[in-house]
């Protein structure tokens, strides 16, 4: 008896306490499982937040934000979409003033006037990749018998149009937005070398681009 009581005297002392580690692990294994389900939920709380939560519309957009104001590329605005090929190509572009401000062709009003034809023109346009020509056939509608001065301001009005044009890039005018700035500012150029706002609506009867 004496000698067994030696032995259990003898043990050392971190083998004495060994009943008590596993209460010890068992709490520290728990305080991590709820660490790890917190961060989890607050990880899954800013993915939704910031990647699947929807803005409100009404908060994205102005309620007195006027139709269309979305569109606008370009001072005056860029109403309506344009046709690529033939045709008139769509009214709803845009058209200028004498004084170069240009307004989106459907808030104008209906002329009881005539539809022109301009010549067509060809010019080279910019692009990275390289050489591109545009080829442009166009039909102006006129709130006044104006085919005189339009005959006889041709150079000017060939010049100013192929200046316009040189100036724009493939991606300038490759889309439809792009299509009708562009048919916006044509009237704005021919309204001013013919001093009034006789250009009403401007057709492209042709677009192509090689």
């Amino acid at each position: 008896m004496a000698a067994k009581e030696k032995e259990s005297k003898a043990l050392p002392e971190g083998q004495a306490e060994n009943p008590k580690k596993p209460s010890r692990v068992k709490r520290i294994v728990i305080i991590l499982a709820i660490l790890l389900i917190t961060l989890s939920g607050a990880g899954i709380g800013a993915y939704w937040w910031f990647f699947i939560r929807t803005p409100s519309v009404s908060s994205a957009v102005p309620h007195d934000a006027p139709a269309g104001e979305a569109a606008k590329g370009a001072p005056g605005g860029a109403g309506g979409t344009a046709g690529a090929g033939g045709g008139h190509g769509g009214a709803a572009g845009a058209a200028g003033g004498a004084d170069g401000r240009i307004e989106r062709q459907s808030d104008l009003p209906r002329s009881s006037g005539q539809v022109l034809p301009l010549p067509p023109i060809t010019v080279n346009i910019s692009d990275p990749t390289g050489r591109r020509y545009l080829k442009l056939g166009m039909e102006v509608e006129v709130n006044a018998d104006v085919s005189a001065a339009l005959q006889a301001n041709s150079p000017r009005i060939r010049d100013a149009i192929i200046m316009l044009l040189a100036g724009k890039t493939f991606n300038d005018i490759s889309t439809p937005d792009g299509k009708v700035l562009l048919k916006a500012e044509v009237a704005a150029r021919l309204n001013q070398i013919l001093g009034a706002q006789r250009v009403i609506r401007v057709y492209f009867t042709d677009f192509v681009v090689e």
